[in-house]
């Protein structure tokens, strides 16, 4: 093609022209206001969350006088250690039997519905069998249902075979829960592939050890997460060992120390320090557990990187 005298004139000067960019200020600055905004939320979220900690904190530092003579908010005085002498004493300890009965019915509990949800998950996404889907169906339905609603008849169950106020009340319900059923098959899905289960089965290995040392190790994550998820529940219930335990010795922490806090009305005697100390320590297991459990997680995320 020929250019014109003109044409290349106009061209000499638009190459010795300086290239303007394109500034977009307003777009900038909507995006820097919505990440202060989105900060903004985010510590207001956290400090709503933080508050009843917060308050629980100091309100285990103050005696009697203290929780309804000063400030909820700080601190006034220090009698943290006479609250925690006075917890362990009082009524020959009865709160360290309830501390324990709580971390049997939640860590073995959740170590055995752990164990059952996973090899349940397993069965119902890498086997084939009739009426699974079914199956399947059922255990999403099931979990819909409120606890609340099942309390009641595994009552009337428990007392027709004699295992009301008995540790198996608390531990059977436990073992067998429809939700991690549910979250195990969906990890199973995503983690196990058949032709690992096909490679292994060619090797000659038997379907309980591909399951205990195949299995079980590639689901580490998922595990960790089912058993976080049973042991926070399991530790915080109240309404079914209310309901299945009658005897003292084997309450549980919460039932114990509401218990507590019921006593001023029946009673006349104040235990509010001791029943916001109580609460305070009955936090610290599920705070230890999820950093304990961070470990396992982290190990999950880059095992899927590396895949």
């Amino acid at each position: 093609m020929v250019l014109t005298d003109k044409a290349m004139k106009d061209a000499k000067e638009s190459a010795g022209r300086p290239v303007r960019r394109l500034n977009r200020p307003d777009s900038a600055a909507r995006s820097r206001g919505g990440q202060r905004f989105l900060l903004v939320g985010l510590i207001l979220a956290s400090m709503y969350s933080l508050f009843p900690v917060w308050w629980l904190i100091v309100a285990s530092t103050k005696d009697r006088t203290g929780l309804y003579q000063s400030n909820g908010l700080w601190f006034s005085g220090w009698h943290l250690w006479d609250n925690l002498e006075q917890l362990f004493t009082y009524e020959d300890g009865i709160f360290l039997r309830w501390t324990a009965n709580s971390f049997l019915y939640a860590g073995l509990g959740s170590l055995g519905g752990t164990l059952l949800a996973l090899a349940t998950g397993y069965g119902l996404a890498r086997f084939e069998f009739p009426g699974r889907n079914l199956v399947f169906a059922a255990v999403v339905g099931s979990f819909l249902i409120p606890i609340a609603l099942l309390t009641l008849p595994l009552y009337l169950l428990f007392s027709e075979i004699g295992l009301v106020d008995t540790p198996w009340a608390m531990l059977i319900p436990c073992l067998i829960n429809p939700f991690s059923v549910y979250l195990a098959k969906v990890y199973t899905e995503a983690t196990i592939p058949y032709e690992l289960l096909e490679a292994a089965r060619i090797d000659g290995a038997g379907e309980l050890r591909i399951f205990f040392s195949i299995v079980l190790r590639m689901m580490t994550t998922g595990g960790a997460t089912v058993f976080l998820l049973a042991f926070v529940n399991t530790w915080n219930a109240f309404f079914l060992p209310l309901t299945v335990l009658r005897g003292e010795e084997n309450w549980t922490l919460n039932l114990g120390l509401y218990n507590w806090s019921g006593k001023r009305l029946e009673s006349g005697v104040d235990l509010t320090s001791l029943v916001l100390t109580g609460a305070l320590l009955s936090i610290v297991p599920m705070a230890i557990m999820m950093v304990a459990m961070r470990r396992y997680w982290r190990t999950g995320v880059t095992l899927g990187a590396l895949k």
